[in-house]
């Protein structure tokens, strides 16, 4: 037997608002990663910067250079899951996206610059260089001063 407004009669249709039907979700996962992948590019670029984020920066670049390289084997240089993921969503939402990477979205998306996939691809690829080499030395030294550190207590005792 159902009562009346029991789960089992409610219908969806009802409501004008559907806040967890699929169309709802996918903009939302759009949404998500565009801000998401965003931040991560910008924390790649800039996350050696700060002592407490350095370590962890230089884990984010070390994946993203996994995904480039190791996936990169099987679907090709410079591929990026994120990408690949936020590429299917904006698929299944009806938008095209003739774009070969992230940046060159990001750019033309935001800034209205559009510019070639080869220029994206190499600045992208010099500014990833550039940053994973000033991770590297700092994440470095910073290892030797807390070693050193770590030393000159023990030897104080």
């Amino acid at each position: 037997m159902r009562l009346p407004g029991s789960a089992a009669t409610f219908k969806t249709q009802h409501y004008s608002i559907q806040p967890f039907n699929s169309s709802n979700l996918l903009k939302l996962a759009d949404i998500f990663f565009f801000v998401f992948h965003t931040v991560l590019t910008l924390f790649n670029l800039f996350g050696w910067a700060f002592r407490r984020t350095r370590q962890f920066n230089l884990i984010t670049l070390l994946l993203t250079g996994f995904s480039w390289g190791v996936l990169g084997i099987f679907y090709g240089f410079g591929y990026c899951f994120l990408t690949d993921w936020h590429w299917s969503v904006r698929e299944e939402l009806g938008y095209e996206t003739p774009y070969n990477s992230y940046i060159q979205f990001f750019f033309d998306t935001v800034f209205g610059v559009k510019t070639t996939a080869k220029v994206a691809d190499t600045w992208t690829l010099i500014l990833f260089l550039a940053a994973l080499a000033i991770s590297i030395t700092l994440n470095i030294r910073d290892y030797r001063r807390k070693r050193i550190k770590r030393h000159q207590t023990i030897a104080d005792e």
